[in-house]
């Protein structure tokens, strides 16, 4: 039986690989799949790519495109979520910040240089009109708890995660939402190591067919808003608002959205030059 490392953020959007792991679906297909949560999110799976703990990462698409392009031996094989991801933008719940505006030249916390989190803050900064090289400044706190100590102490101003995850703490008075910035692009998809798809190509092309069973009909399986509420710690009615929100896919990301991720990044001065879609992407 081979055996394939798979990284994710451990949040819903990933479930499905979790129903599909609890009810031995790959185990059935002789594949060993073993996941490994990374709550502190892309970064660290970029990491865990190009060092080689994992072979598969479903991961941030602005955040895997900005790692390839530095040098990430890896590529893109398929979209995982088509719609785009709402970061919420958070601030102390007791802070005097009241308004996106408030927060132009103040400190961003990140979970880590090159995540998600901020790679988003350059977006929401231009969307602001903001000046990115000197409206920008960040502080480095791994994860939501750290974000939580940031921001509550002060070191950090404002936090940028995905809202729903973030709700709880929102409904708890330890974050207030400001405003929400959705990424202009599909949010998710699954990247694998080349040379992972050398070796395993056979084995990779199985995982996607079975998460693929999963996702086209993920939003009909039976109570499926109340295991999330459940397992996330959400509410019903908040999990309801998110899956009316989110569209899983089944296909190959188009080269249209890797020329407009790559020339939104590249504007921002985030990544130094663009790749050919070919040097992106796969297929398997």
């Amino acid at each position: 039986m081979k055996t394939i490392h798979i990284g994710g953020v451990p949040e819903h959007f990933n479930l499905a690989w979790y129903l599909a792991l609890k009810n031995g679906d790959f185990k059935k297909a002789g594949i060993n799949l073993r996941w490994e949560d990374y709550p502190s999110g892309t970064g660290a799976m970029t990491k865990a790519l190009r060092k080689g703990d994992i072979d598969l990462a479903v991961i941030l698409t602005e955040g895997i495109i900005k790692d390839i392009v530095e040098g990430n031996p890896s590529k893109i094989i398929q979209t995982f979520v088509q719609t785009p991801l709402i970061w919420g933008i958070h601030v102390a719940a007791k802070s005097n910040y009241q308004t996106i505006d408030h927060l132009k030249g103040t400190k961003a916390a990140i979970s880590r240089f090159g995540s998600g989190s901020h790679l988003m803050a350059y977006i929401n900064a231009q969307n602001n009109q903001w000046n990115v090289n000197t409206d920008l400044d960040f502080e480095v706190v791994k994860n939501v708890e750290g974000a939580v100590e940031g921001l509550t102490q002060g070191k950090a101003d404002y936090f940028m995660w995905e809202k729903f995850m973030t709700k709880p703490l929102v409904d708890k008075g330890v974050f207030r939402r400001v405003g929400t910035c959705p990424t202009p692009w599909p949010c998710f998809v699954v990247a694998a190591r080349m040379e992972s798809l050398k070796t395993h190509r056979d084995e990779i092309k199985t995982i996607l067919e079975i998460i693929n069973r999963i996702t086209i009909d993920f939003k009909n399986i039976a109570d499926i808003d109340m295991v999330i509420a459940n397992r996330y710690h959400q509410k019903i009615e908040d999990v309801q608002a998110w899956l009316s929100l989110t569209e899983w896919s089944q296909d190959l990301i188009s080269e249209e959205t890797i020329h407009k991720v790559q020339d939104q990044l590249l504007a921002l001065n985030i990544i130094p030059k663009k790749l050919n879609y070919s040097d992106l992407v796969t297929q398997i």
